[in-house]
């Protein structure tokens, strides 16, 4: 239990990836440390739900850049397996339905405009990563529609620079037993008060005065690591305010993405870990995962302003969407053989309010502004202060680590980490 009356020497503010990471970092010192979560779970972002067929992933699922992703190996000194088989994104579709030849022409196509938001991001002036397509282009919609997978944004609301920034080496691996009970096994041995949203932190003086549903206490130091939609309207109220953390988090604010899992009878005609994309020619359309580790289900996959505009329909609107996109492709068969299992809906979350970060133009910058430390005594964490990690799990992970290691450098304290 936590001892409001106690004067903690670091408060961590939020039990998701970056906050564990910081509390674990910290854990090892001879700090008196404390995790504040609103939630009444760790994790954050990363969540699995295992009331369904299986465990499912209802937000980050993939360990990406898992060649040199530090959570691999933490997975597995948790016990955890790790599957290594090619991502469904990564192997060709069915030739029945799309011909090898199209698919072909897209990767291409892909591979082209990629290569001109490089050169673009090289100019002095940002501009938006539609720029980048090329006008008349037939795939433009369907790199448009995996711009809204990737980011949570379609092209024309994305910086190019930041578009460019993102360090991806392409190996992505999996948890089976799911991403989000990585973080629920992390936190047991952490001192966390869950159901506790902080609304302020006073850092007049010397001692910080942090404002809790629960009460308030006192720390010498903090590290926040709330959404930047969260930040941005003031979910905290900073005194003094903090209007540079303020303008980063508007500026760097969080797409949508979500997921719908449905239930698949008779899945043997299917592929395990197969793919399929519901429309090349609209951008409002969802991807799909099917029989993901080779279970009974079907995962789809919604981004950007359409992700948005569904949610509105609730799961069944989700899930009526799906089948019938779904049935377009497979024909009118599949309908019975589907049924709803979960949908997320990050969009509403109240705790999140998006799914990841993504720079508007002229805003690419706004990562490191939002990562600075505040006079050694405040220091923010999260996807979205990782200049090359954003919209990851990793990403969050070692900008806790780095916040961590900003605490235990300014109390004198000092200690490894491997990146």
């Amino acid at each position: 239990m936590a001892n409001f009356a106690l004067q903690y020497d670091a408060v961590i503010i939020g039990a998701g990836a970056a906050g564990l990471a910081a509390a674990l970092s910290l854990a090892s010192s001879n700090l008196q440390i404390l995790v504040l979560e609103a939630r009444h779970r760790p994790g954050g972002r990363a969540w699995t739900q295992r009331d369904a067929i299986a465990p499912i992933d209802m937000g980050a699922g993939w360990l990406h850049s898992a060649d040199r992703n530090p959570l691999v190996s933490i997975a597995e000194s948790q016990g955890l397996v790790i599957d290594r088989s090619t991502p469904p994104w990564q192997k060709p579709m069915p030739e029945h339905l799309y011909p090898l030849s199209e698919q072909r022409a897209f990767w291409a196509a892909m591979a082209a405009y990629f290569a001109r938001v490089s050169q673009a991001a090289q100019a002095q002036a940002d501009s938006a990563a539609a720029m980048c397509l090329e006008p008349g282009n037939r795939w433009n919609a369907m790199i448009n529609t995996v711009s809204s997978f990737v980011n949570g944004i379609e092209l024309e609301g994305l910086s190019a620079k930041d578009f460019d920034a993102y360090h991806d080496t392409e190996v992505n691996w999996r948890l089976p037993t799911g991403y989000g009970a990585l973080f629920e096994q992390l936190a047991r041995t952490l001192p966390i008060v869950y159901d506790c949203p902080v609304t302020g932190v006073n850092h007049i003086g010397a001692v910080l005065r942090i404002e809790t549903a629960l009460g308030n206490l006192a720390a010498r130091k903090v590290i926040i690591t709330l959404p930047t939609n969260l930040l941005a309207r003031e979910a905290i109220r900073f005194t003094p305010a903090l209007p540079d953390k303020i303008n980063a988090a508007t500026h760097l604010p969080l797409g949508y993405a979500n997921k719908l899992f449905l239930a698949l009878d008779q899945p043997e005609e299917f592929a395990p870990d197969s793919r399929l994309i519901g429309s090349r020619e609209r951008i409002a359309t969802a991807g799909y995962h099917l029989r993901p580790f080779g279970r009974n289900l079907i995962e789809a996959y919604f981004g950007g302003a359409f992700a948005r505009d569904i949610e509105r329909e609730g799961e069944a609107g989700m899930a009526d969407f799906a089948i019938t996109e779904l049935a377009a492709l497979l024909g009118s068969g599949i309908q019975a053989r589907l049924r709803l299992v979960k949908a997320s809906r990050w969009a509403s979350d109240p705790h999140a309010m998006g799914a990841y970060s993504h720079a508007r133009i002229n805003h690419w910058h706004e990562r490191r502004i939002l990562a600075e430390a505040v006079a050694d005594r405040l220091y923010f964490a999260g996807e979205a202060c990782a200049v090359h990690g954003f919209s990851t799990v990793h990403g969050a992970w070692q900008t806790g680590l780095a916040a961590a290691q900003g605490v235990l450098g300014s109390s004198g304290v000092t200690q490894d980490f491997r990146d």
